[in-house]
């Protein structure tokens, strides 16, 4: 999870490869929590869509990938916002 790495509010633990994956009857969840303020924080929870753990961990990463691009574009590009969503 290189991505990870670069977005500095994700905590990542290395002994979970797991991590931010939640499974849901069988159907495997990205499950992170978002800071849109200081004040404030929102939990977000994405389908994604697959019952195979290696797949899903596999979307997980290329997920946390584009935000970490995200992160790195100019502010007000309004992206961002829509991929969290």
């Amino acid at each position: 999870m290189n991505a990870l790495s670069s977005l500095t509010g994700i905590r990542v633990r290395a002994e979970n490869p797991n991590h931010h994956l939640w499974n849901n009857h069988g159907t495997w969840f990205l499950h992170y929590t978002v800071h849109p303020t200081p004040f404030t924080k929102e939990r977000i929870r994405r389908s994604l869509g697959t019952k195979d753990v290696l797949v899903a961990r596999e979307r997980r990463d290329a997920f946390f990938e584009l935000l970490a691009k995200e992160a790195t574009k100019p502010a007000g590009t309004g992206l961002r916002k829509a991929v969290a969503a």
